[in-house]
């Protein structure tokens, strides 16, 4: 006959039961932890969890469309009190003729900020976002980056395509960014020469930067020095230290 256990008995057994459960289960996240440390990097980045960031990527990638838009605001809603992040390309002294080198396939050439001044004007107030974990209301203006492709008649590599990426860098290659072409000719996507109305400052990225309101601020290049069109994935500053490639929102 099976033993009757009394209403003591009958509770620490299933205590016991719970801790041997709890101690079991304890051991899995455990293990999972030590099996992602010992994994080989992969852009700085352990294995398991750069799997993740690519997953993000594709997911987020597949989410982009034109009608996919930041929310905009008033411009008495922008912070007058631009908050600043991040030097790196900015170090370098400004040069007098400052200019931007534009390459796409065999055409390379180069242009003024007067030549960009001259395309249609396009402002924006958005929520800026940073990967820090703050995030700002901001006033920006500028030409928008695909009316300066279609005026320039660049980024296409044919008839039919468009080149697949679009590399930027600061004039001292410093700092460098690598943007898909579908978020380069998103229409909030501009080359911005002003902020709240007014030139940009040095350490906003002066006299040219970008602006992207469907990524985190560390796609914004400040102070575009070069844009190049390439089928090649470019290199970028963050994703080599481990940060997402895409940085969609």
């Amino acid at each position: 006959m099976k033993e009757e256990l009394t209403s003591n008995q009958a509770i620490r057994r299933k205590t016991i039961k719970a801790f041997l459960g709890f101690g079991v289960a304890s051991f899995v996240p455990v293990g999972v932890w030590k099996w992602i440390n010992s994994s080989p990097y992969v852009n700085n980045t352990l294995a398991p969890l750069r799997k993740v960031l690519e997953f993000n990527e594709k997911l987020t990638a597949k989410m982009l469309s034109n009608s996919h838009l930041a929310p905009i605001f008033s411009k008495s809603q922008a912070e007058r009190k631009v908050r600043f992040n991040g030097a790196v390309g900015l170090q370098s002294p400004l040069e007098e003729d400052y200019k931007v080198k534009v390459e796409s396939g065999e055409k390379k050439f180069e242009i003024t900020i007067n030549d960009l001044k001259a395309l249609p004007k396009q402002e924006i107030v958005f929520e800026f976002k940073c990967i820090e974990g703050w995030s700002q209301i901001q006033h920006w203006g500028g030409v928008r980056f695909v009316d300066f492709m279609n005026h320039y008649q660049i980024g296409q590599k044919d008839a039919e395509n468009l080149f697949e990426y679009v590399a930027m860098e600061t004039p001292d290659g410093q700092y460098y960014v690598g943007v898909d072409t579908p978020s380069a000719v998103h229409p909030q996507t501009i080359l911005a020469y002003e902020m709240n109305g007014k030139p940009l400052l040095k350490k906003h990225g002066s006299p040219l930067r970008l602006i992207i309101p469907v990524k985190y601020g560390y796609k914004s290049l400040k102070r575009v020095g070069v844009i190049k069109f390439s089928d090649e994935r470019p290199k970028d500053y963050w994703a080599s230290l481990g940060y997402d490639y895409f940085a969609g929102l």
